[in-house]
This record gives structure tokens, C-alpha cells and sequence, in this order.
């Protein structure tokens, strides 16, 4: 959590036990922890890496991320999603991160143990 401001937020979209707005270092690492023991197994591939200011690195800037993520829940389905994460820097710490998953239908609310 060392990137991440005090006051740091993360967006999680959908309708999923994870979904929605973790405010504070504190609660977003709580949300972390959750999706890691929920995916023991998880491998991204990332495409694609976006920055608004390539120079500067302790400032503010905009940096967004397009991946492919296969996953593994803790019943041992796997599936694979895309999507896009943007995080807003602040003297080169994340103070607002949002993840945007192309496909949040039956498979997405499948990975976190929902029919």
C-alpha cells in the first residue's frame, strides 16, 4: 500500500461483494485482502499502459492500464475478464483508482460465488 495515499479511494464496479467505493488507505487494502482470498489464483496480462505526463513521476498525472486478468476463484472456477484501470496520481502516489471490466454479466457475478 506504499504507492497509495492516506486518503486514497478504489472503485470497484458491479453488483459483487466487492463492488463500490473503498475510501482510506485502510479500506482499500481491506478490499485487497478480500479479492485476494476470494482469487488465490490470478495472472494479468497487460496490453497496453497510458500516461498522461510521461515526466512526471511525483507529480500529479493520470496513468490507465488496459489488461486481461485470468482468475481462479476459491471454489476453483476460472474464468478470464478484460478491462481498464485508471488511477489518478497525486505527488506520485494513487489517491483515486477505478477498474472498469468490460463484461460484468453472468460469468463476473459467477467468479464471486453468485448465480
Amino acid at each position: 500500500m506504499k504507492p497509495w495515499r492516506d486518503d486514497g479511494e478504489f472503485i470497484y464496479p458491479g453488483e459483487v461483494p466487492a463492488s463500490g467505493v473503498y475510501k482510506g488507505k485502510a479500506a482499500v487494502e481491506g478490499c485487497f485482502v478480500r479479492f485476494l482470498e476470494q482469487f488465490p489464483s490470478i495472472h494479468f496480462d497487460v496490453h497496453d499502459v497510458c500516461v498522461r505526463n510521461l515526466f512526471d513521476f511525483i507529480g500529479t498525472n493520470v496513468v490507465v492500464a488496459h489488461w486481461d486478468v485470468d482468475l481462479t476463484n476459491r471454489d476453483g472456477f476460472s474464468s478470464r475478464s478484460s478491462g481498464l484501470t485508471l488511477i489518478h496520481l497525486q505527488r506520485g502516489k494513487a489517491v483515486r483508482s477505478r477498474d472498469y471490466i468490460f463484461d460484468l454479466g453472468a460469468k463476473f457475478r459467477h467468479n464471486w460465488g453468485l448465480t
